[in-house]
């Protein structure tokens, strides 16, 4: 009996892989799909609603944000940052200052 039914379900699975190639298995539509997608489509238009008419215009959006002063705040932070990370450039003149005791032959 098992090995009929082992047999016998064989023949019902496609070749190869389950979702593709020419034999695979296809789900049915069903009801909540299409409810899926018509709720889908309806969040897509919902954003096109927003994107073709913003809250503010340009020439409102440009520049509103200067005002709080962030971009400069977040630029020397990381500054702040870049230089704690890094050691301040040293000259070879500057790390040897301390041979230049006495220079009596250049009077």
């Amino acid at each position: 009996m098992k090995l009929t039914i082992v047999l016998s379900r064989r023949n019902l699975l496609p070749n190869g892989h389950l979702f593709r190639g020419k034999d695979r298995l296809v789900q049915k539509v069903e009801p909540k799909h299409l409810r899926a997608i018509k709720r889908d489509f309806a969040i897509e238009e919902q954003n096109m609603l927003y994107l073709r008419f913003p809250y503010l215009s340009e020439a409102e959006s440009y520049g509103h944000t200067k005002s709080l002063g962030r971009q400069e705040a977040r630029k020397e932070a990381l500054l702040d940052k870049s230089r704690r990370l890094f050691k301040k450039d040293v000259t070879l003149y500057e790390r040897l200052q301390h041979l230049r005791v006495k220079e009596s032959w250049d009077d």
